[in-house]
């Protein structure tokens, strides 16, 4: 086997395993499914562009933004989201600005763990209700699939799911998600309430549905400061994959071009409809476990994925999933951010015993997960994971320093 061959299997095993996680963010925010692979192709090789196609990262759909772009669809619509995360990447320019005339410590010292942890936390359970409703077969109000039966496929998915995350090996312990998908379809197969139809109607290639972004800046600065936390991710994807390559990314090509490879990816894929990418952990799981550090293999994944953008039956096929098992899938997955949010504070030592770190934490949790909304006008105002994110940015920085304990 020649070594293109080699190379493009192994970018067709990367995509394979970056495939569940992206597709299920457009799948449980409404957004295009098609977009999305087409959006993580086309970030990916806007990020190899920038960083000269020195790390072997790909980019997939951000769970970060999951419950912020269900909360913004919902209170300004779909068009106005897209703009919003399109104006997301700012963040990621000014991330960037900052560490390449500051150095990388800046970014540590106006984002410590007592300040990402809660932020992140609000991010994974700010929408738990709605996970808890597309468990339970509804989708807002109306009852789509009866109770005990959405009950029982999501069940499915959610034990599939955590099973092969807590007792698979090799290749499949980087894919719990599109085998808690797999096994749940079967099982909703089974149920009768699976529509073949949408797959028989559709052709069989065709140009996904682009989205019209339009601008409010209402629900720009709502979505702006949700890109801390992936920001965040960014920095953490970065040095992990630079300790299995054994090379220190953050010096070549330098943080500064990740960055800006990441918030343009970001930006463009925004501006077509696409969900906003960041760097996948799972691939950097595939890169350890396969040993192969070509860059080469990323570009392949990406290339793999636009085309599978352009088959029209194969977004229609992942429109026929229901509701209640991407609702099982969705229980495990809020949760799991939360808990990222909650080793943050524990990896960083955060001293939950000191006044100062207890203020931030509460406060951010409480106003983010009740939902305090401040409207300075009819048309602008902070709420949700914006209002936390800024505040938890403000009580670090404003805070006097706790006094020596008794």
């Amino acid at each position: 086997m020649n070594d293109t061959l080699k190379t493009a299997i192994a970018g067709a095993q990367i995509l394979f395993v970056a495939f569940g996680a992206t597709v299920l963010v457009p799948l449980l925010t409404g957004l295009n499914p098609s977009l999305a692979l087409l959006g993580a192709g086309i970030g990916t090789l806007v990020f190899q562009l920038v960083t000269r196609r020195e790390v072997p990262i790909y980019l997939g759909s951000s769970f970060a933004f999951i419950a912020p772009v269900i909360y913004s669809v919902q209170t300004w619509g779909m068009p106005a989201t897209l703009g919003a995360l399109a104006c997301a990447s700012l963040c990621y320019y000014i991330a960037a600005a900052l560490v390449k005339w500051r150095g990388v410590d800046f970014i540590h010292r106006i984002l410590p763990p007592v300040v990402i942890g809660p932020v992140v936390m609000v991010i994974g359970l700010g929408l738990a209700q709605v996970a808890v409703g597309m468990a339970s077969g509804k989708a807002g109000s109306n009852q789509v699939v009866a109770n005990h039966v959405a009950i029982t496929l999501a069940a499915i998915s959610l034990l599939t799911t955590m099973l092969v995350a807590i007792k698979a090996r090799g290749i499949m312990k980087l894919v719990p998600i599109l085998a808690g998908v797999a096994v749940g379809y079967v099982a909703a197969i089974a149920a009768g309430v699976v529509n073949f139809q949408p797959v028989l109607d559709a052709p069989w290639f065709a140009l996904p549905t682009f989205g019209h972004p339009e601008f409010n800046i209402a629900a720009i600065l709502f979505m702006i400061p949700v890109a801390i936390a992936p920001i965040v991710e960014h920095v953490g994807g970065i040095l992990a994959i630079g300790s299995v390559t054994g090379k220190d990314f953050t010096e070549k090509p330098g943080l500064h071009r990740t960055l800006l490879g990441d918030g343009l990816a970001v930006n463009i894929v925004g501006l077509f409809g696409g969900p906003p990418v960041t760097t996948y952990g799972e691939v950097t799981g595939a890169v350890m476990l396969t040993r192969n550090f070509n860059p080469v293999v990323m570009t392949w994944a990406a290339c793999f994925a636009i085309l599978l953008a352009f088959v029209a039956k194969f977004g229609a096929f992942l429109g026929t999933i229901p509701l209640p098992v991407m609702g099982g899938i969705m229980l495990l997955l809020f949760g799991s951010i939360a808990s990222i949010g909650l080793k943050t504070l524990i990896e960083g030592k955060v001293d939950l015993a000191d006044p100062r770190n207890l203020c931030i934490i509460s406060v951010v949790l409480v106003t983010g997960i009740g939902g305090l909304a401040i409207n300075f006008s009819d048309s602008f105002g902070l709420s949700g994971v914006s209002l936390c994110g800024v505040l938890a940015i403000a009580l670090n920085l404003l805070l006097p320093k706790s006094g020596p304990q008794h």
